[in-house]
């Protein structure tokens, strides 16, 4: 496995208590983010001006994915929202099927728009290493369809390049996980190993993959992105200035750059790095894919 020490660059001023989500958007050429709890929001950053605007929301935020006509599909607590950023307003699409202390979290698009989100039980590191109690789930019409459970933290989600492949990890095992998808009905096959981490690697965040069909994640708490290759080799590992990397997007007018949000917290306390819950980006000299728009 190769080691990459790039130049990254900080994104603006902000320091998420929780950045997560980075989405990039073509059509307007701005990135998207959220700041899942502790004043919870969504932010855009536009390329060309470097402004930044904040949509505050109402509850914690798991994650976001764009709309084909506009605004998004937003992950909260209690449910499936649409968002529409020129309003501010929500509009609830699926109440969630989970309860307190399990919340829907992580989300992403397949390439044929279908969406998935899995969930998060908010006891993590909370004296319950392992508490399961969650669940992943694809979204059929208004209805949320149970593929497994058994989680305690949806990570790492990400789909090839010809969307037969979904990555997945519970980040409390510190094993990525993948699974055959059917196209046509998004059903999956069983679970197969990708990759396992060793104790002292960190966890499995929000991936990425790369036009190459490589899968990108960050691993939060020990300043590293690593590269895998398709059959699970570790190729690239990247050494970051910041300890606490959460979610990886390609983004930029030609998709080189790879843009990582972070967190101030670790498992139980703050970060000492004043670099954590910054946004950042780098180019990692391989190209990304746009991220999949969801077509409701």
């Amino acid at each position: 496995m190769r080691s990459m020490t790039p130049e990254v660059e900080r994104v603006g001023e902000i320091r998420n208590a929780l950045g997560e989500t980075p989405v990039w958007s073509v059509r307007e050429n701005a990135l998207y983010w959220i700041n899942v709890e502790d004043d919870p929001e969504i932010l855009r950053w536009d390329w060309a001006s470097g402004d930044i605007r904040r949509w505050p929301m109402p509850e914690r935020i798991g994650g976001l994915v764009l709309k084909e006509k506009g605004g998004a599909l937003v992950v909260l607590a209690s449910g499936l929202y649409d968002f529409d950023f020129a309003t501010g307003q929500l509009a609830l699409r699926v109440k969630s099927p989970l309860s307190d202390p399990v919340a829907l979290h992580e989300c992403v698009c397949d390439p044929t728009g279908r969406f998935w989100v899995g969930s998060m039980n908010q006891t993590v590191g909370a004296g319950s290493a392992f508490p399961g109690g969650g669940a992943m789930f694809r979204l059929e019409g208004n209805e949320l369809i149970q593929e497994f459970d058994g989680i305690s933290c949806a990570n790492g989600l990400a789909f090839s390049p010809d969307g037969r492949t979904l990555y997945f990890s519970d980040s409390t095992t510190q094993r990525c996980d993948r699974y055959e998808v059917d196209p046509a009905t998004g059903k999956l096959g069983p679970r197969q190993t990708f990759f396992e981490l060793d104790e002292n690697e960190g966890f499995v965040d929000g991936a990425a993959v790369d036009t190459e069909g490589a899968y990108w994640c960050p691993l939060v708490y020990v300043g590293k992105l690593r590269r895998y290759l398709p059959d699970g080799t570790p190729d690239i590992e990247v050494n970051l200035p910041f300890g606490n990397p959460t979610k990886v997007s390609f983004g930029g007018r030609d998709m080189r750059k790879i843009f990582i949000t972070s967190t101030a917290q670790t498992l139980d306390h703050a970060s000492d790095n004043p670099l954590d819950g910054g946004l950042f980006c780098f180019e990692p000299g391989f190209i990304g894919r746009p991220d999949p728009l969801f077509p409701g």
